[in-house]
């Protein structure tokens, strides 16, 4: 009874929060399963393994020398994504800590004559750099805008956005993060760096790019959907580990947040490359140490210390600490649908005005942020220096232009700081780094950290969503890491104990902002401790995590499945919806039509076919000399357009090819029926036949997937939802009941015996032996037809008249 109330209030609750408009069709039918605005730029994939002839033709040629060698290859691609992931992340943190390191030593070097002409200056380098993004992404690479995680989570999930793992995408999100980062906006760079280690996990994949030739023979190997989705999540890893030197965490993120389906095999790649990448990044580091990569220094790579901070917490503490996970919840929650409401708003009247209206938004921004962080400061009344302490290395005030805390700006006494421009007038990684420190009690007044917290969040709110790369887990760390400092110094006077330290509750606050906003748990704790190196502190950043994701799951879904829906990637959840229970496989497709193709087709057909209809897979159907109807296997889109284009395969005959008059010669290499990543691929607009070819006929069956997966129509919705997902297909097929069965296999049928070939589970091999019982006798048995014919043939074969 009280569970259903809650649930009722929660539902409410819901409802209520959801009336701000969150997705561009507006509201959505309870019993609608999907429904995208960018139809036409979304594509699924093809995860599944086609096992047609040729496939099998093909596999069948390679031996075990050759698997092993792929596997090999699996590891050394490995090794190059950890290794370009990393020296990317090293390029793009060095040039965006030298930017914001000439700009503050400029700006402070002109100060002190003239703020006005600091002010002016520091406006127009941050207006330079912030121009500078925008105008590589509007004009060079559009799909290098924003985090880039919803997007690529998509194409883990099945789903092909054009253009988001392209070339000129990785260049324009190297470059552009540098421009925006640096040029001072309330966004951060480590969103964007998992999205540059999947296009550079793609781009190896596939051995480059042709249209700027960059590109290499020798390392075209993967060139699958399936092939490509594990280097992509090798990628998505490396990049979480090359942003927060966090390895263990790069793993944890590629797991929990954007892949949809996961093996031990590549689990052990992933932690490789990220292994890879925290090497790559350590030694950059420590080159870095004897002064060679200009301002670069201890402001670089996130790598917050609080190893030194509160060593233990008492039972009285774990009540504010509670409430800084609800506060995180709260605030993320609401940060979420302000962006998602803005975000709508500006897609669908702001941005349509075209390129000119998005630099200019872009632009205007950054004066805005330049002046909020060079303006409010100069408002704020400076404070006296603490006491020094001498074991402590902190000083007071800083050097000008130099890392550590205590600002001086506009302060008449030497002995000063202002505590809004030691948070306010810094780089992001810096400001962290100060409201993480301990040792530094009253540091910061209430009145500063509340006037920050207000005014950044709604910075950050108002720069999500622009045409330049933006990542959101720095300024989600800023905003949560404020008011866990605020929560900290209430809790200080409130308990009056010297072992309470304020960093502690901004570390805490930080986790709790990103869990309310993003819904990470397992690998944003991990990610935590990493980057804060105080494993003592886990068990309350797994407090505040729970809280805080329980607290916003109440309101709304995570920042990037919001995202992802406004965007019209459609996203299978690893839950299925609850209306889904009473639903059937036949309500998914209601009265929808199902277009097929006969096994021998007619060029002519097969054309007018592809022009009528946008169907991405056909079923082709045969008929037995009874003229029972025989469904053969699927057909896609993309292999007719192949066979079209290529004209091979055309017959004058309309009858289907007989496998027991010869083998079929290999006409197609596998890999021409693959798709270029995140591009369009062959159009039927392509095509150019003559009249002579229209009449021509192609036979399917040796090119179409004989053994596509099959529910029948009184399935459950929630377990069709389930099998669509967990094996990421792409069609299903929905039959009726069958009226036999031929076998049933268990758990025993499965398991590989000791001795058997073991080495082509990782190349999906589809060749079988097939085994006929003699009728002679029981202990006896003969091989029908040869040892590894291809079940295709017996398909093939089924139909031939006998002699």
């Amino acid at each position: 009874m009280l569970s259903n109330q809650l649930q009722n209030g929660m539902e409410t609750a819901n409802l209520l929060w959801s009336r701000i408009p969150n997705s561009e069709d507006g509201e959505l039918d309870g019993g609608t399963l999907l429904s995208t605005s960018d139809g036409g730029n979304v594509e699924s994939l093809d995860y599944e393994v086609i096992e047609n002839y040729e496939y099998r033709e093909e596999q069948a040629q390679r031996g075990k020398l050759y698997v092993g060698f792929i596997v090999v290859v699996k590891w050394f691609f490995a090794l190059l994504i950890g290794i370009g992931t990393g020296l990317a992340a090293v390029f793009i943190n060095i040039s965006v800590e030298n930017f914001a390191g000439w700009k503050f030593s400029l700006t402070f070097a002109i100060i002190q004559k003239s703020y006005f002409a600091g002010f002016v200056l520091y406006v127009l380098i941050n207006l330079a750099l912030v121009f500078s993004s925008v105008y590589i992404i509007t004009h060079f690479a559009p799909a290098a805008a924003g985090s880039g995680i919803p997007e690529i989570k998509g194409y883990l999930n099945g789903v092909d956005i054009h253009g988001i793992l392209l070339f000129r995408t990785l260049i324009g999100k190297i470059f552009g993060s540098i421009g925006s980062v640096g040029g001072g906006l309330a966004l951060g760079k480590e969103g964007p760096l998992v999205h540059t280690g999947a296009c550079i996990a793609s781009l190896f994949g596939q051995g480059g790019t042709t249209k700027y030739h960059v590109s290499s023979r020798w390392l075209q190997f993967f060139q699958s959907d399936r092939d490509r989705r594990d280097l992509v999540t090798c990628g998505c890893a490396a990049g979480v580990a090359a942003a927060f030197r966090a390895p263990v965490g790069g793993v944890l993120f590629a797991l929990e947040e954007v892949t949809s389906w996961w093996r031990s095999q590549l689990m052990w790649r992933v932690f490789f490359t990220s292994a890879i990448v925290a090497v790559v990044v350590r030694t950059a580091m420590g080159w870095c140490k004897s002064g060679k990569c200009g301002h670069f220094g201890s402001g670089g790579f996130i790598i917050w210390d609080v190893s030194d901070g509160q060593e233990d917490y008492s039972f009285e503490e774990l009540l504010p600490m509670a409430f800084i996970g609800v506060i995180g919840g709260l605030l993320g929650a609401l940060f979420n649908q302000l962006t998602l409401y803005i975000t709508y708003w500006r897609r669908n009247h702001l941005h349509k005005k075209g390129t000119r209206v998005k630099i200019i938004e872009a632009c205007l921004i950054s004066v805005i942020t330049s002046a909020v962080s060079f303006g409010l400061p100069l408002l704020r009344k400076c404070s006296p220096c603490p006491e020094s302490d001498t074991d402590s290395s902190i000083e007071c005030p800083r050097p000008p232009g130099m890392y550590g805390n205590y600002v001086s700006f506009f302060c008449g006494k030497e002995k000063e700081y202002n505590d809004l421009a030691t948070i306010f007038f810094n780089t992001q990684d810096d400001a962290i780094r100060n409201l993480f420190s301990a040792k530094t009690i009253h540091e910061f007044s209430a009145q500063s950290l509340l006037t920050f917290l207000v005014m950044f969040y709604t910075l950050a709110v108002l720069t999500f969503g622009t045409a330049v790369p933006a990542g959101q887990f720095v300024p989600g760390i800023m905003i949560g890491s404020t008011y866990g400092r605020l929560v900290g110094m209430f809790v200080v006077n409130f308990y009056k104990k010297l072992n309470i330290e304020e960093g502690t509750y901004a570390l805490l606050g930080a986790a709790s902002f990103l869990g309310g906003s993003m819904r990470m748990t397992v690998s944003l704790c991990v990610i935590m401790v990493e980057i804060t190196n105080n494993l003592k502190l886990l068990p309350l950043i797994m407090l505040v995590l729970l809280i805080s994701k329980a607290v916003g799951d109440a309101f709304n879904e995570g920042l990037y499945e919001e995202q992802a829906r406004l965007k019209g990637i459609p996203l299978l959840e690893s839950k299925p919806k609850y209306q889904m229970r009473t639903m059937t496989a036949k309500d998914a497709f209601g009265n929808q039509k199902v277009v097929s193709l006969p096994r021998v087709a007619k060029v002519a057909d097969i054309v007018s076919i592809l022009r009528s209809s946008k169907h991405n897979g056909f079923p082709v159907i045969d008929h037995k000399r009874n003229g029972e109807t025989l469904v053969v296997g699927l057909m896609l889109r993309s292999h007719l357009l192949v066979l079209l284009q290529s004209k091979v395969d055309f017959q004058h005959s309309p009858l289907p090819f007989d496998s027991l008059s010869g083998s079929r010669p290999i006409s197609h290499n596998f890999t021409e029926f693959v798709k270029p990543v995140s591009s369009k691929g062959i159009s039927i607009e392509d095509i150019h036949l003559s009249s002579d070819d229209s009449e021509m006929y192609i036979d399917l069956a040796p090119f179409l997937n004989p053994s596509p997966y099959v529910v029948p129509e009184d399935m459950s919705l929630t377990k069709v939802y389930n099998l669509f997902r967990q094996l990421g297909l792409r069609h299903l097929f929905v039959a009726p009941r069958p009226s036999r069965i031929v076998g049933l296999i268990t758990r025993k049928d499965l398991l590989i015996e000791d001795g058997e070939d073991t080495a082509n589970v990782e190349l999906q091999s589809t060749s079988v032996r097939l085994h006929r019982h003699d009728p002679r006798g029981p202990g006896t048995s003969v091989r029908s037809l040869d040892v590894e014919r291809p079940l295709l043939n017996g398909l093939l074969a089924q139909d031939r008249p006998s002699n």
